[in-house]
Order: C-alpha cells, then structure tokens, then sequence
C-alpha cells in the first residue's frame, strides 16, 4: 500500500511539473496578495500590529491554499479516474492526495511568511510555535478541502459548490489558527495555546477520518 501511495505522490509531483503555469499562477497570487499588504501598510506601520498581521497572513494563507486544493479533483479528466480506478484503491488515492496537498500548502504557507517577514515585517518570537500551528492548519486545510474537492467534483457547478461546503470548515480552522498565532508572535508560554493546538489535532482527526470513510462512496459513484 505504501507502494502504490509513493507511485500516486509521485505522479501529482510529475503532473505538476508539467503544469508549470499552475505553480506560475499560484506564486504569483501569492506574491500579488503579500505586495498588496505591503502597499496598503507600508506607510502606515504603526497601524500594523501583530493581531492585524496574524489576520492578514492566514487569509493570504487561506486564499493561496484553497486555490491549490480545490484542483484536487475538480478539473481532472474522467480518463484519468478511470486509470486511477484500476490500478489503485480509493483510500491510496485520497492518502496520496491528502499528503500532496498537505505539503504544498506547507510550502506556500512558509512561503507566504518568508515574504511577508521581507516586505513588511516579522513579529514572531516563538519560531517552533509558529511553525507547528501552520503544519497544523495547513494539514486542516489539505484534508477538508480534498474531500470536499472531491464531493465538489461529481456537480455540475462544482466552483460553487466547494465555495458553498469549505466555508464552514475552514473559517473554523481559520479563528484558531489565528488566535494561536497571536501567542506565538507575543511569545507567550506555550501552555497558553495547548487548548488551540489540541482542537486544530482533533478537527485534523475528524476530517481525515471522515474523509477515509466517505471518499470511497464518492470514489464509486
């Protein structure tokens, strides 16, 4: 099994590489969403505090992740289903994915911090804080949004409907990831943020799992 998933990770690796445009477009969204950070406070720095830098970061961070996410499954081929059908499992390829999209939104959210550090400023004080609170919301973001990729992907109005399903899930994800990040940029004790860490696990627990146990029915149909 663990086979067959390395073969499926590398598959999206290779088709992403082929995509080039792709990457092009999601890092250049990303750069465009920091710069116009930047240009809005870049003469007014004193009305940026950390709070509004948290909150500016994560949804330029979420903006960036759903884009990359919601390829997942919508836009792909029915061909490339059907080969998916018969030389893998369902549950291979959703772990495929899951891991896929849980790396690249890693990259682009570390990728996000290292601009906004350069372009406006970086306030964190406690790095490994910081970067366990973006693996965790990143993992958050990779596994709802795949599932609901997936679900999106059998409707006819399948931008909307991943609009319509992911808002609930990742506004949730958001407010944590956002309250947590602000302990960490004011270098608080980490028993501060135990309580947020531990609900970002448990939701990462339930959507993974419920994706594992409803994304072969979708698989199916």
């Amino acid at each position: 099994m663990t086979g067959r998933i390395l073969v499926l990770l590398h598959k999206e690796w290779l088709l992403e590489l082929r995509r080039k445009s792709v990457i092009a477009g999601l890092g250049l969204y990303l750069f465009s969403l920091v710069f116009i950070c930047y240009l809005t406070f870049a003469l007014h720095q004193q009305a940026l505090n950390k709070v509004t830098w948290a909150a500016l970061y994560w949804l330029t961070v979420l903006f960036s992740v759903v884009n990359a996410a919601a390829k997942s499954f919508i836009g792909e081929r029915s061909g490339i289903f059907l080969y998916l059908y018969t030389v893998a499992s369902a549950e291979q390829v959703l772990l495929a994915k899951l891991i896929y999209n849980t790396i690249l939104s890693c990259l682009m959210a570390l990728a996000g911090f290292v601009l906004f550090a350069v372009f406006i400023f970086n306030p964190v004080q406690d790095v490994y804080l910081f970067l366990l609170i973006v693996l965790l919301a990143c993992a958050g973001f990779a596994s709802s949004l795949t599932l609901i990729s997936g679900i999106a992907s059998k409707a006819s109005n399948s931008n909307v409907l991943m609009a319509v399903l992911g808002f609930p899930v990742v506004i949730s994800i958001l407010l944590i990831a956002i309250r947590a990040t602000r302990n960490a940029l004011d270098g608080l004790g980490r028993s501060s943020s135990t309580d947020d860490v531990l609900i970002l696990v448990a939701i990462n627990a339930i959507a993974g799992a419920m994706a594992y146990i409803l994304f072969p029915y979708i698989w199916r149909s």
